[in-house]
């Protein structure tokens, strides 16, 4: 097969849905498959929309093209007015939270090269997705997509994670694809409440592999840390950000935990986040270490004694995974794909969103009983190798294309949707 993927970053760009795509795309590579990916060159999330932080012109033949977003004055503006326009494609274009790249979608309409399906992801960076919309239905192959749709807190009807996923434009998006993959029942039940019809929706999940993110240094990475034997460490790998809930861990400083509790975040500052950090950058029980390399990731869960992820917006939550390969438990916010992939009191443990006081609450007690933490960090370790296996994930979706690519083909390469 010939498959095309569209997302609007790509590896060595750091991120959950970036690093999916990857994968997925070395997997079917292996199968025999041939895959190109289009995305930009932006290599910081800022890069999508202003100037001054990180890209690459990276490209690997047609394997992988990179198109550089434009950066102009006033752009979020000039979107912003743009998107009002009543025509849902030309408000795909135009949302001020995804890449313009003009280029990109200029190739879309006129690339000749051979093709079977489209593979777009993800939320709400909608630009990109569009680009390969346009390109499946003007070559008549089928289009899937992958928003990975961020709930946010279900008890907040008016959340705004959750409206700016599911805003007009990109719910007219959703249901243009062919087939949709979701990775939780939760997002499922979304997508419908979103229109998209039950045949067309998928349930995947995605897996961790611990050969990657386990096996470090606990010793090293504490003693570059500066902290004791005799600490807890409770670790917090993100884009730092208040949806992320980077903040919010933040402002558990204030919230009284124990002088033994040492607070180690990791990751690219997202602007919210610096602006949070300015009052408390100088806590001595806290520490914040910028990107991680793969060395330094399996030192960092090795060096850990307890992960939190107060996230508003996570579809999934691999990084929960990939504490769980290395033994470590969990405490996340009771939303989104974390609040179905953790199991309380059982493989980690759920707060309500936004409650800062019970967050710190059950850090100081988890701080309290060790033993306790030790043991339901090895209940979700025991979970990986049953339920979280990535060939498995891979090859669904591999069949999913491929039974698609064969009734289009079978069909004389019609509009494939039905």
């Amino acid at each position: 097969m010939h498959i095309a993927q569209f997302i609007h970053r790509y590896p060595p760009a750091l991120g959950g849905s970036e690093q999916y795509f990857s994968r997925l795309a070395s997997y079917l590579t292996a199968q025999g498959d041939q895959v190109t990916t289009w995305t930009t060159t932006a290599i910081d999330l800022q890069a999508l929309w202003q100037p001054g932080f990180q890209e690459t012109s990276e490209e690997r033949g047609g394997v992988l093209r990179r198109y550089r977003p434009w950066h102009f004055p006033g752009r979020r503006y000039l979107l912003k007015a743009l998107s009002l326009l009543p025509w849902r494609r030309w408000q795909c274009l135009t949302l001020p939270s995804s890449p313009f790249c003009p280029a990109m979608w200029r190739e879309a309409g006129r690339y000749g090269g051979r093709l079977d399906a489209v593979h777009a992801a993800a939320f709400p960076y909608s630009f990109p997705i569009v680009c390969g919309l346009r390109l499946a239905r003007r070559r008549r192959v089928p289009f899937f997509l992958t928003p990975f749709l961020h709930l946010g807190d279900p008890e907040n009807p008016s959340d705004p994670t959750r409206q700016q996923y599911s805003q007009p434009a990109l719910r007219w998006l959703l249901c243009q694809a062919d087939r949709v993959f979701v990775q939780t029942p939760s997002e499922l039940a979304a997508a419908k409440q979103l229109g998209v019809a039950d045949e067309r929706l998928i349930l995947q999940g995605l897996g961790v592999d611990p050969a990657e993110c386990s096996g470090g240094d606990r010793h090293a990475a504490r003693a570059r840390w500066g902290v004791l034997p005799s600490d807890f460490v409770v670790g917090h790998l993100a884009n730092l950000s208040q949806e992320k809930g980077s903040c919010d861990l933040l402002h558990t400083l204030r919230a009284g935990l124990a002088p033994s509790v040492r607070v180690v975040l990791a990751g690219p500052r997202m602007p919210n986040f610096s602006r949070c950090l300015r009052s408390l950058a100088d806590s001595p029980q806290l520490l914040v270490t910028g990107p991680l390399s793969d060395h330094e990731k399996r030192d960092f869960y090795a060096g850990i004694d307890l992960f939190v992820l107060p996230s508003r917006s996570d579809s999934f939550g691999l990084v929960l995974l990939e504490a769980w390969a290395n033994g470590k438990p969990v405490l996340a916010y009771r939303a989104g794909g974390p609040a179905e992939l953790v199991h309380h009191e059982e493989d980690g443990w759920l707060v309500r969103c936004g409650a800062i006081a019970d967050l710190a609450a059950f850090i100081n007690r988890l701080n309290a009983d060790r033993q306790r933490c030790q043991e339901v960090g090895l209940r979700g370790q025991q979970r990986i190798c049953r339920e979280f296996s990535w060939p498995e994930k891979l090859q669904l979706v591999r069949e999913q294309i491929r039974a698609a690519v064969a009734a289009n083909n079978q069909d004389g390469n019609r509009h494939w949707r039905v």
